[in-house]
């Protein structure tokens, strides 16, 4: 197993009297081009902030990752099974006689590289997720594969550049299938971030907004 340090960083994003009801969404999108064919990002955070008064929105981003089968609910989904894995190792997806999905324990894989091999009978959609002590216990997926064929390996470097957007489009955890309507307004690359932050989001114009460390 990789002796890898956890990086953990705490966000936390305010608004008082913002001027106008204000919906804003975090995702790990920087670098994934669009239209996408085979890779797509996951709408991380969503939070609603009003038009007067204060509001907050507190989350967490620990870099221990993990390979997810994940389940849809329409565009949504979350992990029906996962296998925690550091950079430079490799799991295996298989698919028993009774339809139950497993991941294998982690192998020494690519260094700098997430890696699952798909030996299942058939093409099957992964996802690379992270924890989220704000979520619960199960990984929150980030980055969502469609149709691995049989016997290819999925190899991912995950970096954790954080995107905002005020927008509307999308739900927590919506796989994001198309390119962002509007453009993000932020963006950090969480590793480069104390543990700790607090961010300010203002409004500069009728659909301008910007976010300022406090």
């Amino acid at each position: 197993m990789s002796d890898s340090p956890v990086l953990t960083r705490n966000l936390t994003f305010k608004t008082k009297d913002l001027g106008a009801d204000a919906t804003l969404m975090l995702t790990f999108d920087k670098n994934i081009k669009g239209p996408h064919s085979d890779t797509f990002p996951v709408c991380w955070k969503v939070t609603r902030f009003g038009k007067e008064g204060p509001y907050s929105m507190h989350t967490t981003f620990r870099s221990e990752f993990a390979f997810v089968k994940p389940q849809a609910e329409g565009d949504t989904i979350s992990a029906s099974t996962y296998k925690f894995i550091n950079v430079g190792e490799k799991t295996i997806l298989t698919k028993d006689d009774r339809d139950v999905y497993h991941f294998s324990d982690v192998v020494k894989g690519e260094d700098g590289y997430l890696e699952a091999l798909n030996s299942c009978p058939k093409p099957e959609d992964m996802a690379i997720g992270f924890t989220d002590p704000t979520s619960g216990p199960e990984p929150t997926p980030a980055l969502y594969f469609t149709e691995v064929d049989t016997g290819a390996i999925v190899k991912a470097q995950f970096t954790p550049v954080l995107r905002a957007y005020i927008t509307e489009q999308y739900q927590q955890a919506e796989i994001i299938k198309t390119e962002v309507s509007t453009p993000f307004i932020w963006e950090q690359d969480l590793a480069r971030l104390s543990q700790r932050t607090s961010w300010v989001l203002t409004r500069e114009g009728p659909a301008t907004y910007k976010l300022t460390q406090e």
